[in-house]
């Protein structure tokens, strides 16, 4: 049994502990809300550019379509690019992550495909670098500074070359779609060919110049734009993922300082009550 100063040492640590744990929870609170608000501003403008290329994609068809939005016309070379963050303390939300695209990757392999795979984020290299390590292309850090467009501009480069040169058939984006303070939805988006929604029928524009034209220039930009938009959701899941962890670790620590507390009360008894015994005894013995 350990000894009261044992005890006493162990719930100073503990209370250390719960004290970083502590400004942990503050500090990402802090910064989720204006990672929340980075996030909210910037959805609008990936879904209205989304939008304007669904609405041009639908008056182009045929070879006149870019390749960016038609595709190679073969789906065996595939790019998987998985976006974590660079720390964590943050529950499952890298997890969670990795493991959409450990499933994703064993589906394409599963079939035959060739799959290469870059990182953004320590955690994804980190977790997918030991079981597919020779698939990688390139790995990214996020630095401190956090993602912008200046970070991403190198990236969706990296993809367009790949792509150009024929590398290339389906590039596939996985990172957390931000929901709530609670929940992270991981999420797998296809960049190229660039998926097409179904748009409003009833709108129709007349586009100078030509669709083509402006698809052309708009497509390599959207690339930049969604995974920009990925980033910034991911900074946000990540942040409320620390945040609930901290507040749980938190928890926990004070309650294990309340059963230390407990505990080393009644050993200082038990040994207070032995030592009186001790000396009662001694003294009807005299």
């Amino acid at each position: 049994m350990a000894t009261v100063k044992e005890m006493r040492t162990r719930i100073g640590s503990v209370k250390s502990t719960q004290k970083i744990t502590k400004a942990l929870q503050m500090v990402a609170a802090a910064k989720l809300r204006r990672a929340q608000a980075a996030t909210e501003a910037a959805r609008p403008y990936a879904q209205r550019m989304s939008a304007i290329i669904s609405n041009l994609a639908a008056g182009v068809s045929g070879p006149s379509a870019p390749p960016l939005l038609a595709g190679t016309g073969k789906d065996q070379r595939h790019l998987v690019v998985v976006t974590t963050s660079d720390r964590g303390l943050a529950g499952a939300f890298n997890s969670s992550i990795v493991r959409a695209a450990r499933v994703k990757i064993a589906a394409l392999l599963e079939e035959g495909k060739d799959v290469r795979i870059i990182t953004v984020g320590r955690k994804a290299r980190d977790q997918l670098r030991r079981q597919y390590g020779e698939r990688f292309v390139e790995s990214y850090e996020l630095g401190l500074k956090g993602p912008g467009l200046r970070m991403v501009q190198p990236i969706a480069g990296r993809i367009l070359e790949m792509y150009q040169s024929g590398e290339l058939d389906v590039v596939t984006l996985i990172y957390n779609r931000f929901r709530s303070v609670v929940t992270q939805v991981p999420t797998l988006k296809q960049l190229i060919p660039a998926q097409v929604e179904a748009g409003d029928k009833a709108a129709f524009y007349e586009y100078e110049p030509d669709e083509e034209s402006i698809l052309t220039e708009l497509l390599p930009q959207n690339i930049s734009v969604q995974i920009l938009s990925a980033l910034l959701e991911n900074q946000a899941g990540f942040f409320a993922s620390q945040m609930a962890a901290m507040d749980n670790a938190t928890r926990n620590a004070g309650d294990l300082i309340k059963a230390l507390t407990i505990q080393m009360n009644r050993t200082r008894q038990a040994k207070i009550t032995t030592e009186l015994i001790e000396i009662i005894a001694g003294a009807a013995a005299v």
